[in-house]
């Protein structure tokens, strides 16, 4: 047998080892499984044949507080993986919740014996020079850092929070909106793509999902007033300083991202029923 066909039956065999491991049924809990991507992970990887522990504050079976390790102990014991998809929309609480809750909640499963831990981040972190951004991109760093095996899945930022936003400006009848470069995915897409790394073996890198096309935000927030029928001004507004430049050369893109969405913001907006408004 040549040394050919021995590096063929090699690259079989991994492939084979890896399709195992997707396919090996894994009691995954999923911190934060009761937000917009928290549960639609957790349904993604049950609908898979995982055994799903969702984990949150408001969760009856596994009520869980990142931000003092309340409950994190009987909710890991057993679990294979963790899939982090927790946030935290306020500005003042998000590190305690993303960086210092990382650091607990990496303890917690090193102690349970979990094998694969997996972070959900965003997508140009570690350019974009203001507070979330900054939280996010130490968060990554803690998980890098940690004692538990990782990946790290970023995302650009999904439809479901872009036409949030418009919405909560919406109301004033006003869209005061710098210029910016998005490129937004839905937010099905990332779950799917974080069912399938929690369900593999740990990537020790970075995995980037981006949606199809790039958009000025600008005109993002024109398309969802014509879906939505809302009378709002779109109000161009400065944004100075580096983060500013970051976010007008597109920094939150992704520009060869390894998963590209394939449902655009204005196909989304077609589709979405309860659509806010």
């Amino acid at each position: 047998m040549s040394s050919t066909d021995n590096a063929s039956e090699e690259s079989e065999e991994s492939e084979e080892g890896q399709r195992g491991e997707r396919n090996a049924r894994k009691t995954i809990a999923v911190a934060g499984g009761t937000g917009t991507l928290g549960r639609r992970v957790a349904a993604e990887l049950a609908a898979r044949g995982h055994e799903v522990r969702v984990l949150s504050r408001t969760s009856g079976a596994w009520r869980v507080d990142l931000s003092t390790g309340e409950g994190l102990a009987q909710a890991l014991a057993g679990c294979h993986v963790v899939v982090d998809a927790s946030n935290e929309r306020s500005a003042r609480r998000a590190r305690r919740t993303l960086v210092e809750g990382s650091r607990r909640l990496l303890d917690a499963e090193w102690y349970a014996g979990v094998g694969h831990h997996v972070c959900v981040s965003v997508v140009g972190c570690d350019r974009v020079p203001m507070g979330y951004f900054r939280v996010k991109h130490e968060q990554e760093r803690v998980v890098e850092e940690g004692p538990v095996a990782w990946s790290i899945v970023r995302a650009t930022q999904f439809h479901e929070l872009v036409a949030e936003r418009f919405a909560a400006g919406g109301r004033w009848r006003v869209l005061p909106l710098p210029r910016a470069r998005l490129a937004p995915v839905a937010c099905a897409e990332v779950a799917r793509v974080v069912a399938e790394v929690a369900a593999g073996e740990p990537l020790g890198k970075r995995r980037e999902v981006a949606g199809p096309a790039v958009a000025e935000l600008r005109d993002l927030a024109r398309g969802w007033r014509s879906a939505t029928g809302r009378r709002a001004l779109v109000l161009p507004v400065p944004f100075p300083g580096r983060a500013g430049r970051a976010l007008r050369a597109g920094v939150a893109t992704a520009e060869r991202p390894e998963v590209w969405g394939t449902t655009s913001f204005a196909a989304w907006l077609e589709g979405r029923e309860g659509l806010p408004r």
